[in-house]
């Protein structure tokens, strides 16, 4: 009879043998273990002290292998090939690729070099995760994207494991599998006694230790070279735990590219070093910046804010602007984001030689980010939002200036966390003697008996989007007036709006419990919003080769 084929693709020393044992149980399953092993050798002229031994008993021509041998006929309903990923030498004929079902097993590299290092010297052709994540790139063109499992999750969980992988085998699970006798099996290749004598000892998957061994350094820059492999097949593995992947909001950008120190890079690979100093202290500026029909809105005046925080915050070696602009073109044409889209702009003061506070230890120059995201405003502004007042008061200048936009957004936080309690939209904070300030996101402003009325930026930012109101209001022959308001005036108000970037204009219809207004968007905030839209439409600064 003609078996069902299943391949198994790994790096060495990454439980296949385990595995194969594992499938070797079953009724319905013959195994072949690494059936291309001696044409590798023979293609390569790599030595082993079994080479002559295999190559004189084992045949030695791919094509004939995977002819006679892989697709040849057999007694069982399936037929389990445990292949060596460097094994996939060229001169292989592609009907071993799109002949059965394949799936990927992957070890962490921080396992397999110690490992490997006690029998052989590994490098990077003998570990062979590029050829691993070559094989799953062609696999998946040929449209079959294999399984990948990672040896973590069968010593944690064996039982789920396999019945993950045998229900994406498409093959029953059989309680068999968890279990093997100790010692050699007729199975195993002329190989065993130089590199099975551990697996032999076992008869399960047993779990990982609960600390590891000591990483030998002498392998340092090997890691470096194989972990991105290892990463981003790693990124493929199926989830079975009971908490599902969250899903994104807009599910497009999960295919994005973001600016990262000086390079461009997709959304999984773009990180900052744990040196940096985002990471050790908060200590960062940023921005917020709105992309419209081409064009970035009020560019120029965030990137003054931007430097004028950065030197605030004595920042050094900081980037040109005309580095920071080109850096954020590059990356919206890469996206190809030219409307409705958002840009997280970080400038932080760099990665340190060292952890600590001292920025003396920053000697490598500022870290740039760009973040672009297709984002439509983040709030309700056709029937409006919901705000509670939080406990936690706004930063006073005596403490941390406010005006500097940076990232330490703790204070903030804290009162999100109150709005999210609450399961309010944002929330109002306070300064310390108890007139509002802002809400935790947002700048706020009120209208009573025609009068437009916005707290003094004392204790809060004062927005771009907040003085691009403010002039509209005064365009719009709005009478408008700036100073302390208490929270009681913005409860009994006629309206209230919200400013920021991210929002643009956003109705308030319910400030801690009561109705503002007769609950709906009122008519100076209808028409603010009009001419905001009009204004954030055509105007801007072009994106080079926005068409």
């Amino acid at each position: 009879m003609e078996p069902e084929l299943i391949h198994s693709w790994s790096a060495p020393r990454s439980l296949s043998t385990s595995l194969m044992y594992s499938f070797a149980q079953r009724d319905d399953m013959e195994v072949l273990d690494e059936p291309l092993y001696a044409n590798f050798l023979r293609a390569t002229g790599v030595d082993r002290p079994y080479r002559e031994d295999l190559l004189s008993k084992t045949e030695s021509d791919a094509n004939k292998v995977v002819k006679d041998i892989i697709f040849g006929p057999g007694s069982k309903k399936y037929r389990y090939c445990k292949h060596i990923a460097k094994q996939r030498v060229p001169g292989i004929a592609n009907d071993l690729m799109k002949k059965g079902k394949h799936f990927i097993l992957i070890r962490s590299p921080m396992d397999i070099l110690p490992s490997f290092d006690k029998i052989t010297p590994p490098s990077f052709l003998e570990i062979g995760l590029a050829e691993l994540v070559s094989i799953y790139s062609q696999l998946y063109e040929l449209g079959n994207p294999p399984a990948v499992v990672d040896v973590a999750d069968l010593q944690q969980d064996p039982e789920a494991t396999l019945r993950g992988l045998c229900e994406d085998l498409d093959i029953p699970f059989q309680a068999a599998m968890l279990r093997w006798e100790a010692g050699p099996k007729p199975i195993d290749g002329i190989w065993a006694p130089w590199w099975y004598k551990s697996v032999h000892k076992s008869t399960r998957f047993d779990p990982p230790k609960k600390y590891p061994s000591q990483f030998p350094m002498s392998l340092y820059y090997l890691l470096e070279q194989i972990l991105p492999f290892y990463n981003l097949l790693k990124r493929q593995v199926r989830r079975r735990s009971s908490q599902p992947t969250p899903g994104l909001p807009v599910p497009a950008n999960e295919k994005l590219l973001a600016w990262v120190g000086d390079e461009i890079l997709p959304r999984d690979s773009a990180k900052v070093s744990v040196f940096d100093s985002v990471v050790q202290g908060g200590d960062s500026v940023w921005e917020g910046l709105r992309v419209n029909n081409g064009k970035i809105f009020k560019l120029e005046e965030h990137l003054d804010r931007l430097f004028d925080s950065a030197k605030a915050l004595a920042f050094s070696n900081v980037p040109t602007r005309e580095q920071v602009k080109d850096a954020i073109f590059k990356t919206l044409i890469r996206n190809g984001m030219f409307d409705n889209a958002h840009i997280r702009l970080s400038l932080t003061r760099g990665k340190k030689v060292t952890s600590g506070m001292s920025p003396a230890f920053n000697l490598y120059g500022c870290t740039l980010i760009v973040l672009p995201e297709w984002k439509p405003p983040v709030y309700d502004n056709i029937h409006g939002i919901t705000l509670v007042t939080a406990t936690t008061r706004r930063n006073s200048p005596n403490n941390l200036d406010s005006k500097i936009h940076h990232n330490n957004l703790l204070n903030n936080i804290l009162a999100k966390v109150e709005g999210n309690n609450a399961n309010a939209d944002d929330a109002i904070m306070l300064d310390k003697d108890g007139y509002v300030s802002e809400t935790n996101a947002t700048n706020i402003f009120l209208v009573k008996k025609g009068r437009v009325l916005t707290p003094h930026a004392d204790y809060c930012l004062p927005g771009i989007t907040r003085a691009t109101v403010m002039d509209l209001v005064v365009k719009e022959n709005l009478i408008l007036e700036e100073r302390r308001i208490s929270l009681s005036e913005f409860h009994i108000a006629d309206e209230v709006w919200t400013t920021g970037t991210m929002g643009e204009i956003s109705p308030v219809v319910k400030i801690d419990g009561r109705v503002i207004g007769d609950g709906k968007v009122g008519p100076v905030t209808r028409r603010l919003q009009g001419v905001y839209k009009n204004l954030a439409g055509e105007s801007g600064v072009p994106i080079p080769t926005a068409k």
